[in-house]
């Protein structure tokens, strides 16, 4: 019994002493907070900021413009004859040279065709030969003709003569009538003979016309038969169908076996791509403030000499080489007022394709004494331009712009801003209006590590 009690009083001690310890402990707890509720809370350093001042500097005005690729020179391959595709001799998609075969067509029907233009010249021609010996005898048939003429002529006149001598004598009784009579028989005679060798002249000068009436047809049917051949020729020749320019060749569209004439289609088409145009529009306004900038041909054709154009293509890389104008449209386009332009950029390596689109950029003008900042430090919300501006008390206040055109990493700035004034770099994502920031002076080197 006594030992039971002497446990039940120990345990009520350590019961004590436990709840004296949470007592006292608590007590020291709450006097410490209290003493640190009472220690005044140092102020919070300025926020460290980059600024910049906004500056004044003449900038160049920047347009740009949808722009789509397109060949210098674009050939549509056609076929020229009728024929079944006997094999494609290109890698579609490939670069090809001026004369490189692309499509043979089965020659066979156009050999026999050619073949038998070529047995009917020849025939012309035996026949131009025959012509040509039926004039030569012609010729000398009327040669011999005319000599027979001039003989009988000859002897016409020697008879002439007698009988213009007989006939006085005769009446003087100094000849006889019997050497009368064959004097005027001889001369009727050397008559007949005349009129018989001038017979033979017609007859083989009629010969010398047919003759030569014949050759005229047999050269022209050799004329003829030459035009037979050099269109079977021709026509034998485009069975190859070649390149007619350097170029990238695009996929065929007709196959080995399939049977094409000239009504078939393209077969494929060749584009010359170094250099390549860039085609885009300029609304009539923008070409209108053009001419007026440069009124005179020499002057647009100065500027147009100066202008260098950038094409940023469509993953929005800058395409590293710069293009040049190339020529404008005769008209404006009265559905979308607007003026079709082309320029041309070097593509060497065959990078850009025909049907490509980019933006084309290029600067049309120069804005004098523009106040520009970077493009970081204006802050969109709502529709609102905003900058956080640093007073010179390091007070932000928060100021709604008039933004401009952009120009590289730089925006000018229209309306809102003065120059010389400080503005936070970093927009006014963090700070509000009124707080106090310690501005350091912004430079290139930040940015470029910022960028990295």
């Amino acid at each position: 019994m006594i030992s039971t009690a002497i446990q039940k009083l120990r345990k009520h001690k350590l019961v004590l002493v436990a709840v004296i310890t949470v007592i006292v402990l608590g007590l020291i707890f709450v006097v410490v907070r209290a003493r640190e509720r009472k220690r005044p809370t140092p102020p919070a350093a300025p926020l460290e900021v980059d600024v910049v001042q906004v500056q004044e500097q003449n900038v160049p005005i920047y347009s740009e413009w949808i722009g789509t690729t397109d060949g210098m020179v674009n050939a549509d391959i056609r076929s020229q004859v009728s024929g079944y595709l006997l094999r494609r001799n290109y890698t579609e998609g490939a670069f090809v040279r001026t004369g490189q075969l692309l499509f043979e067509i089965d020659p066979r029907p156009f050999e026999a065709v050619l073949n038998q233009a070529k047995a009917d010249l020849a025939r012309a021609e035996a026949q131009l030969g025959q012509a040509v010996s039926q004039l030569e005898q012609a010729e000398a048939q009327l040669a011999q003709a005319n000599s027979g003429l001039l003989t009988a002529q000859a002897n016409q006149r020697k008879t002439q003569l007698d009988v213009n001598k007989f006939t006085p004598l005769f009446a003087k009784k100094a000849v006889t009538q019997q050497d009368l009579d064959n004097a005027v028989q001889s001369n009727d005679a050397s008559i007949a003979q005349v009129d018989a060798a001038r017979s033979q002249i017609r007859a083989s000068t009629a010969a010398v016309g047919n003759a030569k009436a014949s050759i005229v047809a047999a050269q022209a049917q050799v004329q003829s038969s030459q035009a037979v051949v050099r269109t079977a020729e021709l026509n034998l020749g485009f069975t190859r169908i070649v390149s007619p320019i350097d170029g990238i060749v695009g996929i065929a569209a007709a196959q080995v076996g399939d049977l094409v004439n000239p009504n078939s289609g393209v077969l494929t088409t060749v584009s010359t791509v170094d250099p390549i145009r860039v085609y885009f529009t300029v609304s009539e306004q923008e070409y209108l403030n053009y001419v007026k900038q440069n009124p005179t041909p020499a002057q647009r054709s100065a500027a147009e000499k100066q202008l260098e154009l950038q094409l940023f293509l469509a993953d929005g890389s800058l395409y590293p080489h710069t293009g040049r104008f190339y020529i404008a449209d005769r008209q404006v386009d009265t559905q979308t007022g607007s003026i079709r332009i082309a320029g041309v950029f070097p593509n060497p390596d065959n990078v850009l394709r025909p049907g490509q689109y980019g933006r084309v950029r290029a600067a049309t003008s120069v804005q004098e004494n523009a106040l520009v900042v970077p493009q970081r430090a204006v802050s969109q919300l709502q529709g609102l331009y905003r900058v956080a501006v640093v007073g010179s008390d390091n007070k932000i206040s928060i100021r709604t712009i008039t933004p401009g055109p952009t120009f590289g990493q730089l925006w000018v700035i229209q309306d809102g801003l003065k120059d010389g004034e400080t503005v936070l770099v970093d927009g006014t994502q963090r700070v509000n209006a009124g707080t106090t920031v310690k501005p350091r002076p912004f430079t290139p080197v930040q940015q470029a590590e910022q960028d990295n």
